[in-house]
């Protein structure tokens, strides 16, 4: 089971995030999009999950859910 996607208004004001983590799913993204290797994401955001970077770009291409 793939780490979910979450929203709570408690957590940076409702952003989506990575559940567990404070991790802005728009902040993987733009990592993503701007070429940025998989080490150096799980690098500068150590409290990712392993299937982190995966959970993010699905959430993007499934529209946003």
């Amino acid at each position: 089971m793939q780490t979910p996607i979450v929203t709570n208004p408690k957590i940076l004001g409702g952003i989506p995030v990575v559940q567990g983590t404070r991790v802005p799913v728009e902040n993987i993204l733009a990592e993503v999009h701007g070429g940025t290797s998989r080490f150096d994401i799980f690098r500068s955001y150590p409290s990712l999950p392993p299937d982190g970077i995966d959970a993010c770009i699905e959430w993007e291409t499934n529209g946003k859910k």
